[in-house]
């Protein structure tokens, strides 16, 4: 019984990680990538138009995935790569905690990851993947 806690546990979690990703990344995907880019690169971040392709991906495409279970180590690294970055070039000066700081943008970062690797049996990386590699994880007699 644990582990089904554990597991509708997983799915709340990414459930909430993802759609809060997915907002920032619907607010990316409206402002087009030049307008993203734009906002990246007055910030200081290298190759804007690049970052911004990889980051509206992450935010929109990768929350999809992540809500349902698909990919989830992949796009959990992306949280993280996007939520670090964002911590470094945008909420450090501000601090850890206040307005701007960068508490929140670490939690969903971190917390994105973690979950990657942790989904659950509710997600379709388990589904599709799951039961074949514990069947051949299994010791032969």
């Amino acid at each position: 019984m644990y582990a089904r806690i554990q597991d509708v546990a997983a799915l709340i979690g990414r459930i909430a990680v993802g759609v809060v990703f997915l907002a920032h990344g619907l607010d990316k995907w409206n402002a087009g990538i030049d307008g993203t880019a734009q906002m990246l690169g007055a910030v200081g971040i290298p190759l804007p138009t690049v970052a911004a392709v990889f980051i509206i991906a992450v935010e929109v495409v990768g929350s999809i995935l992540f809500i349902v279970g698909l990919a989830t180590p992949l796009v959990g690294i992306g949280y993280a790569v996007v939520g670090l970055g964002a911590t470094f070039a945008v909420h450090l000066d501000a601090g850890l905690t206040g307005e701007g700081g960068y508490e929140l943008v670490l939690l969903l970062a971190l917390t994105g990851l973690a979950l990657g690797f942790n989904s659950g049996r509710l997600a379709l990386d388990h589904v599709l993947l799951g039961r074949r590699s514990s069947k051949e994880a299994e010791p032969v007699s």
